[in-house]
């Protein structure tokens, strides 16, 4: 799995509005980037809402959060919209970028991993966390790498 010091892969996805993102585009900018399992379930719901409710805590040091998970566009626009989302989601189907970023599943191999990079504005991680069971502690814990780099 990619780890502390290491440079992020590059990644082509598109976001909840079909336009393509890659990593060359957030490059100057820190980024919180989030795997979670999937749309719509109860934790990732969760996970979600937490980082829309201190969103502007992390838009005021210059960051940007990416929520990265399997499914396509559709599911990821409807996700947006329900919950009312205010960051970008990027539609991995197939989990390629999982899968790149080294992301093994968890509870017993049944859900994809719930993991989240803290990146620095030349785009190496900072800190590596597995959040599977504490969805909102680890908004803040991300909130304060943050802070600091």
């Amino acid at each position: 799995m990619i780890k502390k010091g290491d440079i992020i892969v590059d990644f082509k996805l598109k976001d909840q509005n079909g336009i393509e993102r890659t990593n060359t585009e957030f490059l100057g900018k820190k980024l919180v980037l989030f795997f979670y399992p999937k749309d719509e379930s109860y934790g990732c719901t969760k996970e979600a809402c937490a980082f829309t409710d201190a969103y502007a805590d992390f838009k005021d040091y210059d960051c940007e959060v990416i929520g990265i998970s399997q499914g396509d566009v559709d599911s990821k626009s409807s996700f947006v919209q329900r919950n009312k989302l205010n960051f970008i989601l990027l539609a991995d189907e197939g989990n390629n970028l999982r899968t790149a970023f080294g992301i093994k599943p968890d509870l017993f191999g049944l859900v994809p991993g719930r993991v989240t990079f803290i990146v620095d504005r030349e785009g190496i991680v900072q800190d590596v966390f597995n959040s599977q069971l504490n969805f909102a502690k680890h908004v803040q814990n991300a909130l304060e790498v943050i802070k600091k780099i």
